[in-house]
């Protein structure tokens, strides 16, 4: 088991994926998933989520090194996605005492996951604000709904001053790899919770009225120091607000003509003085990367070539994904190609005409094929109206 600490009474018992290929069987992991569980041993011992089906016996075998030799007696779910609550009704087999608390809907969806024993005597549904006594610690329960599913909601412990967060503060990657939380915790974020906002927004407001000593997220490393800095991360990216000045490049090119154009534009911008300009081939590398870079930059070009007198798809994808999760707030320049009749700015412009608060560069570059003196003199255009 690894050895991580929380506090002397409350013990990790979660476990690593390293074998897992997609999250959610979409979102590359390289180096892997955790699936966060806590034991609260008191006079109460508590579990707080199970894991993903995955991982069940090396989770048990935790669980039960963590008991020594004690039963549990409360089960919190905080979240019904199976990542998470895999496990409840092979908890519940296995500790047939054992309360199960959760909110109304928290109950709904485990009907239509499991079949729980004498599940209407075992539950305890609680509300907004509700706390539960254990001994020496109080749960309190705040509901977080649509962060990211209608039930979730987050436990505070009230002692130790503790918020077990649900899937918010989460990140991609396993325990023990060392690498920086805010490229892969931005990455989950946009990809996973992106699209509500508003409901982040909401958790944080409630969050402000508590004394927060630690976070335990279902994903990722337990935050213990500068939470502050983790609290504002999430601010800036539940309003939707740009976390860094800069410019980034998207683009999706057949046979390179477009990826050459998108190139030029990041050495002209960089030339006139835009100090961060970042490049993704749509086509070859990773759609959520490219999401996460959308919603982290101020600014925002996309260049795409014309396919069947619309974009070409992985451009579409792009854009369909960043107006689902709510994409807004930013400066768009526009970039187009095709050898005999563009199509894909007036496309792009169409979609990102869904999207909130966007101001499109009134210079669009129209390519012929190639690049020629004219389309670069737009380009010219195109960069200070960017800057």
């Amino acid at each position: 088991m690894k050895n991580i600490e929380v506090t002397n009474l409350i013990k990790y018992i979660g476990v690593d994926d390293k074998t897992i290929d997609l999250f959610e069987s979409q979102y590359k992991v390289p180096n892997g998933i955790s699936y966060n569980s806590y034991l609260i041993k008191d006079e109460k011992n508590v579990v707080m989520d199970t894991v993903d089906s995955r991982k069940t016996e090396d989770w048990l075998k935790n669980l039960e090194e963590a008991l020594e030799g004690e039963k549990v007696d409360y089960l919190v779910v905080s979240h019904m996605e199976p990542d998470h609550a895999s496990n409840i009704e092979l908890l519940s087999n296995k500790y047939p005492e054992m309360k199960i608390v959760g909110n109304n809907k928290t109950f709904m969806y485990i009907k239509q996951f499991f079949n729980i024993n004498n599940l209407e005597e075992r539950q305890v549904v609680v509300k907004e604000g509700d706390t539960l006594n254990i001994g020496k610690h109080t749960l309190q329960f705040f509901m977080a709904p649509m962060v990211h599913w209608p039930e979730v909601m987050v436990t505070y412990e009230q002692s130790e001053k503790i918020l077990f967060s649900a899937d918010a503060f989460g990140k991609f990657g396993a325990l023990d790899v060392e690498e920086k939380w805010d490229n892969e915790a931005r990455r989950y974020y946009f990809n996973i919770v992106g699209k509500y906002g508003v409901q982040v927004q909401d958790l944080l407001k409630k969050a402000s009225n508590l004394e927060i000593k630690m976070i335990c997220p279902l994903h990722g490393p337990i935050l213990k120091k500068n939470l502050e800095y983790y609290l504002n991360k999430y601010n800036t990216w539940g309003s939707y607000q740009p976390e860094n000045e800069g410019v980034f490049i998207a683009y999706a090119s057949i046979y390179g003509n477009t990826s050459e154009a998108a190139k030029q534009m990041a050495k002209l911008l960089e030339e006139k003085g835009e100090k961060k300009v970042v490049l993704m081939d749509l086509a070859r590398e990773d759609m959520s990367l490219a999401i996460s870079n959308a919603f982290r930059f101020s600014k925002l070009v996309l260049a795409s070539s014309s396919y069947n007198m619309g974009i070409f798809p992985p451009m579409e994808q792009f854009l369909h994904h960043l107006e689902g999760k709510n994409y807004q707030n930013r400066k768009i320049g526009i970039i187009e190609n095709g050898t005999w009749a563009p199509s894909a700015g007036r496309c792009m412009k169409n979609i990102i005409g869904n999207m909130k608060n966007i101001t499109v560069c009134e210079t669009m570059v129209t390519i012929m094929s190639r690049m020629n003196e004219k389309s670069k003199l737009q380009m010219e255009e195109l960069v200070k109206e960017l800057l």
